[in-house]
């Protein structure tokens, strides 16, 4: 459940583990669909405050969850404006691995993409230049909706710090909301894979569904099928 053992799940409701994190409470709260007032008493209960400001946003509405998890035969995930993944379906974490429990800023695809030579190396080198300036539009066109928000400013700045090639596209100013593309992706245990990406926008949360698909008449098709069987602990066991 959530990424989280059943053992720690028992010593957590015996209160013999120590201090959940924020992060594994939001999973946690994901994965158990709860309400927003129940995901806030969760995490007193938990001692910490709930999610307030720029972070209530984050909440994902059992409505979409249930969707989420509708889409059992195509890859799916559920992402704010800025790039943090906030849920995943079964076939989305078999392809990408599960990354909506792990701590800030790793679950963040544009710090990942930046920042991790091993996110970069499962796309086409001949890619990488496209990538790069489609992530850094689209997290400016972010950016300037939320204003002063601190939470955006701090990951632009942790960017800055992190890498020059950031540095030298965010100088360029270029904005674009990411909406529809075509992506190829070298896949640890099955190979190469292309899919065409929809991008469904929930402009109320500043959430988007973001829905993979092979195109028509590919071999990715039967590749997932094989995905859907491996499962995602399988898929990236050995390549972590």
């Amino acid at each position: 459940l959530a990424g989280m053992s059943a053992d720690y799940l028992m010593r957590l409701e015996q209160a013999r583990s120590p201090q959940p994190s924020t992060q594994l409470l939001a999973a946690l709260a994901r994965a158990l669909r709860l309400t927003r007032d129940e995901r806030d008493h969760l995490y007193l209960l938990a001692g910490h405050r709930p999610p307030a400001g720029p972070r209530a946003g984050d909440y994902v509405g059992p409505g979409l969850l249930y969707l989420l998890d509708r889409l059992v035969e195509t890859p799916a995930q559920l992402m704010n404006d800025l790039g943090d993944v906030l849920a995943q379906n079964a076939m989305a974490e078999a392809l990408f691995g599960c990354h909506c429990t792990i701590e800030e800023p790793d679950r963040n695809v544009v710090w990942r993409w930046f920042t991790d030579p091993f996110r970069r190396a499962s796309y086409p080198e001949a890619e990488h230049d496209a990538r790069s300036r489609a992530h850094v539009a689209d997290l400016r066109a972010a950016v300037a909706r939320r204003g002063t928000d601190p939470v955006a400013s701090a990951l632009v700045a942790r960017l800055h710090e992190a890498s020059e090639e950031f540095t030298r596209l965010w100088e360029l100013h270029e904005v674009a909301v990411r909406r529809a593309s075509r992506m190829r992706i070298q896949h640890p245990a099955i190979g190469p894979m292309e899919f065409d990406y929809e991008v469904l926008l929930s402009p109320a949360e500043d959430q988007r569904l973001l829905v993979f698909t092979p195109p028509p008449g590919s071999e990715t098709f039967e590749a997932l099928q094989l995905l859907r069987v491996v499962g995602p602990e399988t898929a990236h066991r050995s390549h972590r």
